[in-house]
């Protein structure tokens, strides 16, 4: 386990890997091997999840060894729900699941914002696929005409995890202009303030792909925010955030002479073994 920084500023509590919250969730657009390795040499520890968006792995080289290389190094590697959909939909989840096994990935996506599959379909896939796989399931539309109803997400989210999922996906999208925010990417607060209340926090991962929308985040949740769909050049800009070294959240660092603990001003949620 290392330490993120020489040691010696008194910053916010950061948990270390491996942790259960405050996950930074990386999408990867199609990095190379080099690319990646590059990444995970500047902020492996900052790095909890990669995801390999959309149908990128289907059409990419060498994600078995990207597999191999995020194992080494404590990251998680998962597949985008939308090539799970499309799996889906042309009745090949068979052929999908036999083709994750010979690569080594563990964990696995589960959404229906892309091609409208059913919430009781979807139910269905998480019980299946955590037999075998650590599920995360996404809620929300990828159809920005969708309305956004924060009742709805609540009980979509709370029936994903009685189904297995693991942790949650609140979505997005890469533009930051849907689900979780309007068409202009201002959070919609109303929405984060009924998921936070009614589920536990430390199960949802938020898609905030613009620096004002993790800065939101971390500001509202603290740094234990988990926060997802970060572009790989974001990574080590968002850990400046959630540790006050950045002008965003410089209030947040503490007052105290002592070393970095947990604040007060956020809680502090029970850690749960999700995704290990």
């Amino acid at each position: 386990m290392g330490q993120i920084g020489p040691g010696f500023l008194n910053l916010p509590y950061r948990s270390p890997k491996p942790r259960s919250d405050g996950l930074t969730h990386v999408l990867d657009k199609g990095l190379s091997l080099v690319g990646l390795e590059s990444l995970i040499q500047t902020a492996r520890e900052s790095i909890d999840i990669v995801k390999l968006g959309w149908g990128t792995a289907y059409v990419s080289d060498g994600v078995k060894a990207k597999v191999a290389l995020c194992r080494s190094a404590d990251i998680h590697l998962c597949p985008g729900g939308t090539l799970l959909e499309i799996c889906d939909r042309q009745d090949r989840i068979d052929d999908y699941v036999r083709w994750l096994e010979r690569l080594g990935v563990t964990h696995v996506e589960v959404s229906n914002g892309a091609l409208g599959m059913t919430i009781a379909h979807k139910r269905e896939l998480i019980h299946r696929l955590a037999q075998e796989f650590v599920v995360l399931s996404e809620c929300g539309s990828k159809n920005p005409a969708v309305d956004v109803i924060a009742a709805s997400w609540v009980a979509e989210m709370r029936g994903d995890l009685d189904a297995g999922a693991s942790l949650l996906i609140a979505e997005a999208r890469e533009s930051g202009t849907v689900g979780l925010y309007r068409p202009d990417g201002r959070v919609r607060a109303e929405l984060v303030d009924a998921l936070v209340a009614d589920l536990p926090p430390d199960r949802i991962i938020f898609e905030a792909p613009r620096k004002d929308q993790q800065a939101w985040f971390v500001r509202r949740l603290g740094p234990s925010a988990s926060l997802g769909n970060i572009p790989a050049d974001e990574v080590i800009a968002l850990e400046t955030l959630r540790l006050g070294l950045r002008s965003d959240t410089l209030d947040l660092l503490p007052d105290s002479d002592g070393p970095g603990r947990p604040s007060e001003a956020f809680p502090i949620h029970p850690v749960h073994p999700l995704i290990h």
